[in-house]
């Protein structure tokens, strides 16, 4: 039996508690909304952010990082991508030096351009990347919640920290594989976001199952044209942390990305459409940085480029499909990798 310290109350932290928990851990939840964790403690249910789903026994309510993460064995971060900076740096103090932690945030820091365990070294210094896990994968919470089959990946450059995640959180509903490619995982957590934005205003404009495929195949080969200039293996975007989650998130319902860019590819604003969400919706602020980050690279991205267009108010979703459709004649695939 393991303790666990969950920052983050949000629809996936919760999930994943309640995967953990099942199998007789204790798990104690941490947010900075102490309302939301006080109606948590309440309801035994997440009523905000996972609806249905009743809480075990084995969770319990935090309401300080201190209390949360002492004596925790393992340490969960859940919270948004742009603001793992500030939750790590508060949490910091009270994680024990041999405590493994896990991120599930998707995303890139605006501003910075860092992948989560890039921010992470900045904080903790080199040596936490012996202890850091990723947790990715095709994965709706709203489905881990109710104990429905799921396939996850666990990456660490220390392998016998992602084995002890894995053992950790795999059950006979919850699959988990190991991986060593930190780089690639994180990229294709992230950059997924973006893709599934274009899905979503694809299927708003009223376009069909081609221009969707379309959409999800070229999109999977800039990100891993981007993640093989950062060091990342064209291999690990085959898998589930690339393609699954790709798949997963360009067609449910249930991605706020999705939801997000359907609103938009109907005419609502970018702005208006994220708060209707009602959720953080990662691809919004990830294509800003993905799209500063290939520029930097010097990577070709254009659908990432006409996404961050869009979302920014710059281009029209119906001019976006233009750009796209009449560009330049290529060979699909190239063995130079000039894309």
């Amino acid at each position: 039996m393991s303790k666990i310290g969950v920052i983050g109350a949000g629809s996936w932290g919760t999930a994943l508690a309640t995967v953990v928990a099942d199998k007789g851990n204790q798990v104690k939840i941490f947010d900075v909304d102490e309302k939301h964790l006080r109606s948590m403690e309440e309801h035994r249910e997440n009523v905000d952010y996972l609806p249905g789903v009743q809480l075990s026994d084995n969770i319990q309510m935090a309401y300080s990082s201190e209390e949360a993460l002492k004596d925790a064995d393992v340490v969960l971060f859940s919270a948004p991508a742009q603001h793992f900076r500030s939750a790590l740096t508060s949490a910091k103090e009270y994680i024990r030096p041999d405590a493994l932690i896990i991120n599930v945030a998707k995303g890139i820091e605006k501003g910075t351009h860092k992948r989560m365990s890039e921010i992470a070294t900045e904080i903790m210094g080199d040596e936490v990347m012996d202890r850091y896990v990723v947790l990715s994968g095709p994965s709706h919470a709203e489905e881990v919640g109710r104990r429905m089959p799921t396939t996850v990946a666990t990456a660490s450059r220390n392998m016998e920290a992602a084995k002890k995640i894995q053992d950790l959180f795999m059950t006979d509903r919850f699959r988990v594989y190991t991986i060593d490619d930190v780089v690639g995982v994180e990229l294709g957590g992230a950059l997924k976001n973006i893709i599934a934005l274009g899905a979503g205003i694809s299927d708003g404009m009223g376009f069909g199952d081609n221009a969707k495929a379309a959409l999800m195949t070229r999109g999977l080969a800039e990100i891993t044209r981007l993640g093989i200039k950062l060091g990342a293996r064209p291999e690990t975007f085959a898998g589930l942390t690339g393609t699954g989650d790709l798949i997963v998130t360009c067609t449910s319902m249930h991605s706020r990305n999705r939801r997000c860019g359907i609103m938009m590819g109907e005419g609502m604003a970018p702005e208006e459409a994220t708060a209707k969400v009602g959720m953080v919706v990662e691809g919004m602020f990830t294509a800003e940085a993905a799209y500063e980050l290939a520029k930097i690279a010097g990577v070709e991205m254009p659908i990432t480029d006409a996404i961050y267009q869009v979302t920014q108010g710059m281009l029209k979703a119906s001019d976006a499909v233009g750009l796209l459709m009449e560009r330049d004649k290529k060979h699909e695939i190239d063995n130079d990798n000039d894309w």
